[in-house]
């Protein structure tokens, strides 16, 4: 327990700090025995104002956890605290696979090629123009840069942190409670939290598999030699498993309208999507949410509360699938499959009126 009195009512919270533990193991363990008991033992000791992670592979594949103190003078004891937790994980746990050889480099060697223009490697490159890998094992405090152009400016960023905590803590609670180290069950969760945030912030049908079809070709433009498999047998698992995507669209809809339940872990999503909706409709109304443009030219203010809700929908939801540890792969799979299901039931009725 902090000896440190609280804070006075109206401190500010103290600047973000960003621990980034490099990890070559699944990072469950490390995320539910060493990152949730240290994030809630902060909170209850009033050291806490906010936090989050993700899941990184730049210089070796390592867990981004951001830490804001509750004020200023809280920051130096926060970071002794998460130094002291980390240390002892990786001590009684530490990942035994090394990155710096084998599949795992060539594949995060492929990733940096492919998002990092070349005036931006110098620094993290060596001399023979390879990514770095930093040692297995450790830690480092890194400088917090949140992505201001991608979340719509300093209120956008603000409400994406927001975001971002509720995120994690599911996230948390899933790995938990579900068997998400079986494939089907991690697969089956991550289509239900997508389909509860993009129908939360995008309810029409047509216009939602629109966004499904641009999201699956983005990530297959983006990564186009990440191992995607070929369209047919996309088509035919979309075909397989469209029935059951289709019955929990119809339970997600009846529950957003006050007609069904969801179970607590996704009704408790669906209520915090319903929210971010809300508050991402009223920074757009109030003018307050400013975009970097594609080209990374010019800002673009956006006050369309439609039009920031799809821009800001795709960074959301991958970053729970980040958090959840889907692969790009499986991500793209997952949005073909449920525009494909929506797109089929869009079709039905026609077809059956022809017979």
């Amino acid at each position: 327990m902090t000896d440190q009195p609280a804070p006075a009512p109206g401190t500010p919270p103290g600047d973000w700090q960003a621990l980034h533990v490099y990890y070559a193991a699944n990072p469950v363990p490390l995320l539910l025995q060493c990152v949730a008991p240290l994030v809630r033992e902060l909170h209850d000791d009033g050291l806490l104002d906010g936090w989050f992670f993700i899941n990184y592979w730049l210089e070796g594949p390592h867990v981004r956890l951001r830490l804001r103190p509750s004020s200023p003078g809280r920051e130096a004891e926060v970071r002794a605290r998460a130094e002291r937790a980390v240390d002892a994980f990786l001590a009684e746990r530490p990942a035994l696979y090394q990155v710096d050889s084998g599949f795992l480099n060539e594949f995060y060697n492929q990733l940096f090629d492919i998002e990092f223009r070349p005036e931006d490697r110098a620094g993290y490159t060596d001399e023979a123009g390879r990514m770095n890998v930093r040692p297995n094992n450790s830690r480092a405090w890194l400088p917090y840069e949140p992505e201001y152009g991608k979340y719509g400016g300093p209120a956008g960023v603000a409400l994406a942190e927001w975001h971002f905590a509720r995120s994690s803590e599911l996230v948390c609670d899933a790995l938990r409670g579900k068997n998400l180290h079986l494939r089907t069950v991690l697969l089956g969760t991550s289509a239900q939290l997508m389909l509860i945030m993009s129908t939360a912030f995008l309810p029409g049908d047509d216009r939602l598999a629109d966004f499904l079809d641009r999201y699956y070709a983005f990530w297959h433009r983006a990564f186009p030699d990440t191992g995607f498999i070929g369209s047919a047998e996309y088509e035919r698992k979309a075909d397989e498993v469209a029935p059951g995507l289709l019955t929990w669209h119809g339970r997600i809809r009846a529950a957003a309208a006050g007609d069904g339940t969801l179970p607590a872990l996704l009704d408790r999503w669906a209520e915090h999507c319903r929210e971010l909706r809300e508050r991402v409709v009223e920074l757009a109304g109030r003018g307050e949410l400013v975009f970097r443009s594609w080209d990374g030219n010019e800002d673009e203010p956006v006050d369309d509360p439609d039009e920031a809700l799809e821009r800001l929908l795709s960074p959301y939801m991958h970053m729970t699938n980040n958090r959840l540890h889907v692969t790009i792969q499986d991500e793209a799979y997952l949005s073909h499959v449920l525009a494909r299901a929506l797109h089929a039931r869009a079709a039905a009725p026609a077809t059956g009126s022809a017979r």
